[in-house]
C-alpha cells in the first residue's frame, strides 16, 4: 500500500559538532548540580550529545510555531501539533570533551493513524552519533503530529506509577528552567516559552515541559543514585504532558542487578513519562 509519505522514507541529514566544556558546564548549572568544571578528555554523561547535535535553521526557515518549516528534511505533515513521544537509546562508548562528533539522522517511517482525539501521524527517526573512535550512541526517536484539541474531548486519565519509589526528586518547572533548556538545545518551539501563544493558539493550560528535559532529568536521577555505573541503554516513553503550572516529581527504583525503572509523575501523582535503564 503506497502512502503520501513514502518518498520521505530513508532521507538522511548529517550534523557535526565539537564537544565543548562550556556547553556541558552550562547544562550542569541548568540542572542545579554541583560539579567540577569539565575539561578536555572528560566523559560527558550518556544522552548529553543532544546539547551539541542541535537542529540549527535560519530564522526565515522557522514556522509560526517556532519549529523548522516542514518540507526540507521533515515531511510535509499537515497537522499543527508536533510532540516528542519517546526515545530508545543504546550507548556503545563514551563521548569526551574535545571530541568532534557526527550525527546521521534517517527517517525510518511515517505512519498515519486515527485515534480517539483525531488524526495522528507518527514519525520515527534513527540517530547514529559517532565520535572519533566510531559509533558512540544509537537512538530511535518517535515524534507524533496531531490535530488541535477539540472542545469537550478529554484525554483519558494517565495511569498510576508502576512501582514503589526508592529514589525521588521534586522538580519546579519554572519558566527560567524551560527557557534555559530551550536555549541549550536551540529549541524555539513556542509552547515552551510563549505563554500567550501556548494558551490562546494551541489551547494548552500552561507552558509545556519539554519531553527531552524530563528525559534528561530522569537520566540525571539515575546518575545521582547510581554513581559509577555505566549505562548500556535507556528507553523512555512519554505518557502525558507536564505543564509549568504545578511542580512534578521524578522517581525510580532498582529492578534487579543491572536494571532500573524510572518515571515522572504530574502533580496528581499520575504517570507523565516512563523509562527503563540497563547498566
Amino acid at each position: 500500500m503506497t502512502s503520501q509519505y513514502d518518498a520521505w522514507i530513508g532521507k538522511k541529514t548529517t550534523t557535526t559538532a565539537l564537544v565543548t566544556a562550556y556547553q556541558a558546564d552550562s547544562l550542569t548549572a541548568t540542572l542545579d548540580r554541583d560539579h567540577v568544571p569539565f575539561k578536555d578528555g572528560d566523559e560527558i554523561p550518556p544522552g548529553w550529545h543532544l546539547f551539541y547535535i542541535r537542529e540549527v535553521v535560519k530564522l526565515s526557515d522557522t514556522a509560526e510555531d517556532g519549529h523548522p518549516k516542514r518540507g526540507s528534511f521533515l515531511p510535509l505533515i499537515d497537522l499543527p501539533r508536533r510532540m516528542w513521544a519517546g526515545t530508545a537509546a543504546t550507548y556503545h562508548r563514551p563521548i569526551h570533551v574535545g571530541e568532534i562528533i557526527k550525527n546521521v539522522t534517517t527517517i525510518e517511517s511515517v505512519t498515519p493513524k486515527t485515534g480517539k482525539t483525531g488524526n495522528l501521524v507518527f514519525l520515527k527517526l534513527k540517530h547514529e552519533i559517532s565520535g572519533e573512535n566510531g559509533i558512540a550512541t544509537k537512538e530511535i526517536q518517535d515524534v507524533v503530529y496531531r490535530e488541535n484539541a477539540k472542545k469537550g474531548v478529554k484525554s483519558p486519565e494517565p495511569p498510576l506509577p508502576p512501582y514503589e519509589a526508592t529514589w525521588k526528586r521534586t522538580i519546579i518547572p519554572s519558566p527560567v528552567l524551560l527557557f534555559r533548556f530551550s536555549a541549550l538545545t536551540m529549541n524555539s518551539h513556542r509552547i515552551h516559552y510563549d505563554r500567550k501563544y501556548v494558551t490562546e493558539i494551541e489551547n494548552y493550560p500552561g507552558l509545556l515541559v519539554h519531553g527531552p528535559l524530563t528525559f534528561t532529568l530522569l537520566l540525571d536521577l539515575f546518575r545521582c543514585e547510581m554513581p559509577g555505573k555505566s549505562l548500556k541503554s535507556f528507553s523512555v516513553r512519554a505518557v502525558s504532558p507536564i505543564y509549568d503550572t504545578h511542580n512534578f516529581t521524578i522517581e525510580g527504583v532498582l529492578r534487579g542487578n543491572n536494571e532500573a525503572a524510572l518515571w515522572a509523575l504530574n502533580h496528581n501523582g499520575r504517570l507523565a513519562m516512563s523509562a527503563q535503564a540497563k547498566f
